[in-house]
């Protein structure tokens, strides 16, 4: 029995070696994808302005395109927030399956959706009520998505014990309460589209800001090394 194991592991497609893959192509394919998005949304941002339609001034140009600034920074910062919690959380992943490998691409596709949803803001803000409360609701529902997402890829990391094995289970805990809190934010955010959308927007840089300030899973600054140690 023993050598029949042994002879399958050494099998390309044996289950020794298939238990063995590990994150790294995970984290460069969603790496790409991160980066696409942002380059997309950059070249949206170019193609919007600041165009002088109608013999208009720079400063008046600059100003009748508020929306679409406001939104590429909103975006922007959803963005890159998430790139950087989906990079600290996937520090911890030592192996990959298949149920693990879907649910990052449904992580995937809602912030692939991020720039469509940024662009329909940007041209309803100055749109009726209704317009404006349908955009921003889309726009919700899209981050919401992603939280939701995450929150799934973490709790079956842990479940199917995908995660480093010196990984303190406490830390592991701390991180699931603190992701369990971003889809919760997002639907308040939500519910404050129905009041005002402008201010639902500011929930959402305020969100960003939470999630930048250190946290559980984050990285911690590194350590000048001591002179004497260095020295020696």
């Amino acid at each position: 029995m023993a050598e029949a194991d042994a002879r399958e592991s050494e099998y390309r497609y044996g289950r020794g070696r298939e238990k063995s893959r590990d994150a790294a192509r995970v984290e460069t394919f969603s790496d790409g994808v991160f980066g696409v998005v942002l380059t997309v949304m950059a070249v949206e941002l170019l193609q919007t302005g600041p165009a002088r339609e109608g013999g208009r001034e720079l400063p008046d140009a600059l100003a009748h395109a508020w929306p679409s600034y406001l939104a590429y920074v909103i975006t922007f910062a959803i963005a890159g927030q998430v790139w950087l919690a989906h990079h600290n959380l996937w520090r911890y992943v030592a192996q990959v399956d298949q149920m693990l490998l879907v649910l990052n691409l449904l992580v995937l596709l809602f912030i692939a959706t991020i720039p469509f949803t940024a662009d329909l803001l940007s041209d309803n803000l100055r749109g009726s009520p209704t317009e404006q409360r349908l955009t921003a609701a889309l726009y919700v529902g899209t981050v919401l998505g992603e939280a939701i997402f995450v929150n799934l890829t973490w709790w079956w990391a842990r479940r199917r014990g995908l995660l480093h094995p010196d990984l303190d289970p406490r830390l592991a805990t701390a991180i699931a309460r603190r992701i369990l809190l971003k889809p919760l934010f997002y639907l308040v955010a939500f519910a404050i589209v129905f009041v005002d959308p402008f201010l639902s927007l500011c929930a959402y840089l305020l969100l960003v800001g939470f999630y930048l300030v250190g946290g559980a899973g984050d990285l911690r600054p590194l350590r000048p090394p001591r002179r004497g140690r260095s020295a020696a």
